[in-house]
């Protein structure tokens, strides 16, 4: 029976799914602890998504044998924050436009102080406010989609950086079964 090569796709969406999940957790608790969202406890959530795309990586330079390309590392990287940011922001839509839109209403406040405190006419911080209301939820879904797309691109660099093991010529190569043995 010949064997098949790994499959980064595999890898990296399973690491997704986790961080995904772990981020969902993190996300209800800091509601539920009734912390400000925007404070530095945001950044929380970060250090899963470094630690899960590192595991990714490893895993599958683990699945190649212990030897792994940069362009694969970095390929798996890319893969994970993709994903993660694909999901993340799907999640993040539902979040702010059905589960929680008190969430949404808060933030909304936050920018009119904020745009009123800049001086701009009560006409100006309307319309943003109009707009933010009906559309920041796609705006918060698309920006976390590509946020962490772009974070994993860089995160991915350093991670392929590190795990980068290529084979030398002297390194035996991966056994492979071509037939299936008859017992």
């Amino acid at each position: 029976m010949e064997q098949l090569a790994p499959n980064p796709t595999k890898v990296a969406t399973k690491w997704a799914l986790i961080y995904v999940l772990t981020a969902i957790v993190i996300t209800y608790i800091i509601q539920f602890s009734n912390l400000d969202p925007n404070s530095s406890v945001k950044y929380l959530s970060y250090i899963p998504f470094i630690a899960f795309l590192f595991l990714a990586q490893k895993e599958y330079k683990d699945k190649l044998g212990g030897y792994i390309k940069f362009g694969e590392a970095f390929s798996t990287g890319l893969r994970y924050g993709v994903f993660s940011g694909l999901l993340l922001g799907i999640f993040l839509y539902v979040y702010l436009a059905i589960l929680s839109p008190d969430v949404l209403a808060k933030s909304v406040d936050a920018q009119r102080d904020a745009m009123a405190a800049k001086g701009l006419s009560s006409d100006q911080v309307d319309k943003g406010i109009e707009i933010a209301k009906k559309y920041g939820a796609i705006f918060g879904a698309f920006g976390a989609a590509i946020f962490y797309a772009i974070l994993g691109v860089i995160l991915g660099l350093i991670g392929a950086a590190i795990f980068k093991k290529e084979r030398s010529p002297f390194d035996a190569e991966p056994e492979t079964e071509t037939t299936e043995p008859t017992v």
